[in-house]
């Protein structure tokens, strides 16, 4: 029986209907052409990809690494490229144009940002169409993305400018998408509606977590968004209770979910990268120590408490990109310095950049004479009085009301020297623990943060970040300061390395002093420590950074006044630049400034009580210009503000909501303004005459953008269109 029903399944007529939309198609095996051919083509490290390189590399190798212009979610992306095209890391990103060996699978290193570079063009067709404009503006404005040379030319590199576009159109399709979604499924929590909710919500996450300038999308989407519930409270054909629910969903999918991915992505970063590197030094001793190499080489079994006798060195807790460390040495401060002030001329107190045995400090009891730990041993703790002795020289730690050589309004640091000159020692100091639990909390070896207060000024051991001259080695100034500010980092310090002293001899202490630490105690700082300390010195920490030939001002890029040399045929006039296509770029700025003074006469004559167009196509135009328009300026105008290098390639997120704009633009005007139908139609005539420049100026500059083929000296004169352009040529 089961038999005879499975053949009469057989013969019934199996039927799959679908509907395909050929131009969506059209366009996306058009963008794979485009950014997919020949993608291991030029064979050699072109402009930025010095930069990422460095950190894909480190990621195979597993080692931390602190990236300040962005988070680690784009690097990851790379990586997972490299990953898979069996990429172990050797290979030193150490100049552009240098050759990938045979062994470096470029293709799989340029994979994913290819992959989301052509998924843009298919993004922008359905965003348009979600903005509820007709199949051929979607057309024009993938058209428009299709042929546009600087992004088919970001998008075939391992940079990360095409990933943060694909997730921010992938956002705002998304929630329009829902938006757009029949309300009687939006009521009935439809999990199909609900699901394109929830995709807008991690496309969000997924944009921040590529590029700190993804948030500015995000902040837009969630102004839309909120807008949007407003309009929904508002309507009293739905329940309180529906309201609500529904409210609810929007702030887990669009707050919540971004949120917790972003963590998410930290979690990933810090839980792979788990061995020591090179950027070590940007973060505390605790941070550093939770690493396999480095520092947990050396601090590991160290005791964790610090006692009466215990031998330290004392790290700034400053935020800068060299450490240092309390340090002296066996030579005084001049008895006057260059601008005739004196001085105690006693021993030099510095802040060392580099390990050095004269960074071990003693922590001695005032009221004992004993420089070795008891036992048991005696723990310091917050508000106990000690006394600082400088580990291979035996001067205390000392201060008193003599100006500082370099900070005259502080006071000056030093080893105390007895001159027997009525200046008699001031060489007691209080631990204040500044991240104590509890009022008797143990000052803790890596973990606490401490500020040492001199007993008889109430001045607060500091660093000023001032070198010193010559006379003292170029070191940092150590001052103690009375008007400090409360929660200074140079004010506090950490305890790095760490042992009990068992010496009390000064030979004796010596030898001690050069031998490796060896007691056996473990620690590790939580996740939310690390992420917390990581977001702040990606932050705060800048990488010093020189002024680049191809840098350019925001202002530049709206009329493409400059380019980017990306790569050069060592022998060869083959080359690839960073330029814009021209009459696209032209037009995506006209579209700019018509959509403004239509908004602005609208505006002005519906305040009139004049209204040119209906109420449904007044809120087409107006969320057009939320996109589109407010999309430009988030992501343009926070360049004004930034005192950093600036590339072309920052316009290129802005750049493409003006290729929404302009078909959509269009469109409006063709329905909704000309009612003659000549005039439409020399409108029609004019857009086709516009895509054909477009088309042709994006032929023109293909050797441009793909590096062959090779052009003659006097072809690249040609495509100098501007004289600002950096165009490269060997003369022959």
């Amino acid at each position: 029986m089961l038999h005879c029903r499975m053949v009469l399944m057989l013969q019934l007529p199996l039927v799959v209907t679908a509907q395909v939309d050929l131009l969506l198609v059209l366009v996306s095996l058009l963008a794979f052409w485009t950014r997919l051919s020949h993608l291991n083509y030029p064979n050699a490290v072109v402009f930025d990809e010095v930069y990422y390189g460095q950190f894909v590399s480190l990621y195979m190798k597993r080692v931390f690494f602190i990236d300040d212009s962005g988070p680690p979610l784009g690097h990851m992306i790379l990586a997972s490229g490299a990953y898979l095209g069996g990429f172990d890391g050797n290979f030193v990103w150490n100049r552009i144009g240098a050759e990938y060996p045979s062994t470096v699978n470029v293709w799989s290193l340029r994979l994913l940002p290819a992959l989301c570079g052509a998924l843009c063009v298919p993004l922008v067709y359905l965003l348009t169409l979600e903005l509820k404009f007709s199949h051929l503006s979607a057309l024009g404005a993938a058209v428009l993305l299709l042929l546009e040379n600087s992004l088919i030319v970001q998008s075939r590199f391992m940079l990360l400018e095409s990933v943060l576009i694909f997730f921010v159109l992938l956002a705002f399709f998304s929630y329009l998408r829902f938006h757009n979604a029949p309300s009687r499924l939006v009521s009935d929590f439809s999990s199909h509606v609900y699901s394109w909710l929830i995709l807008s919500g991690v496309s969000c996450g997924a944009a921040v977590g590529v590029k700190y300038m993804g948030l500015f999308s995000y902040l837009l989407l969630l102004v839309v968004a909120s807008l949007h519930t407003w309009k929904l409270i508002g309507d009293k054909t739905i329940s309180h209770m529906n309201v609500c629910v529904q409210s609810v969903h929007r702030v887990l999918c669009l707050v919540v979910v971004p949120v917790l991915l972003y963590v998410f992505w930290f979690y990933v970063h810090l839980s792979f990268l788990n061995r020591s590197g090179p950027h070590d030094q940007l973060m505390s001793s605790a941070f550093q120590a939770s690493l396999q190499g480095g520092l947990s080489r050396i601090t590991r079994g160290q005791p964790l408490e610090v006692a009466y006798g215990s031998q330290v060195t004392l790290r700034s807790s400053v935020s800068q990109p060299i450490p240092c460390w309390l340090h002296s040495h066996k030579v005084n401060y001049p008895i006057r310095y260059d601008n005739g002030r004196g001085s105690s001329h006693q021993q030099q107190v510095t802040c060392y950049p580099f390990k050095d045995v004269n960074n071990w400090w003693i922590i001695k009891d005032p009221g004992r004479q004993q420089l070795v730990v008891d036992t048991p041993p005696r723990p310091v703790r917050h508000g106990d009085v000690i006394q600082l002795v400088h580990g291979m020289t035996s001067r205390f730690l000392n201060s008193h009301d003599v100006a500082a050589p370099m900070s005259p309004h502080t006071q000056e640091v030093s080893g105390y020297i007895d001159f027997n000159v009525s200046m008699p020692a001031q060489n007691l100091w209080r631990v204040d623990i500044s991240n104590r639990e509890a009022e008797s909390e143990v000052w803790k070896t890596i973990l606490s943060e401490v500020r040492l207060i001199h007993v008889n000024t109430s001045a607060v051991l500091k660093l000023s970040g001032v070198s010193l001259p010559d006379w003292g080695f170029r070191q940092l100034e150590v001052v103690a300061d009375k008007l400090f500010k409360a929660h200074s980092s140079s004010l506090e310090w950490t305890v790095e390395e760490h042992r009990y002293g068992t010496s009390q001899e000064q030979k004796e202490r010596e030898a001690e002093l050069h031998s490796p630490t060896h007691i056996d105690v473990d620690r590790k700082i939580s996740f939310w420590a690390k992420f917390v300390e990581l977001q702040w010195k990606m932050l705060t920490v800048k990488q010093e950074e020189s002024e680049h030939k191809y840098s350019s001002s925001p202002l530049e890029w709206i009329t493409m006044e400059t380019n980017i040399a990306y790569w050069l045929h060592s022998s060869t006039n083959a080359q690839i630049h960073l330029i814009g296509n021209p009459v696209s770029w032209g037009v995506a700025n006209l579209s700019l400034l018509a959509y403004q003074l239509l908004a602005v006469v609208y505006l002005l004559r519906r305040r009139r009580g004049l209204k040119d167009v209906p109420d449904g196509v007044w809120d087409q135009f107006v969320c057009l210009g939320c996109v589109c328009v407010g999309g430009w300026l988030v992501n343009f105008v926070p360049f004004l503000l930034m005192d950093k290098t600036l590339f072309l390639y920052h316009y290129l997120p802005a750049l493409c909501y003006l290729y929404l704009l302009s078909p959509a633009l269009l469109e409006h005007a063709h329905t909704h303004l000309l009612s003659s139908v000549t005039h439409q139609r020399a409108l029609c005539v004019g857009a086709l005459a516009v895509l054909l420049s477009i088309f042709l100026t994006y032929r023109t500059f293909c050797p441009l953008t793909y590096g062959s083929p090779e052009l003659s000296a006097h072809q690249l004169q040609g495509l100098k269109w501007r004289d600002t352009w950096d165009i490269l040529y060997r003369r022959r």
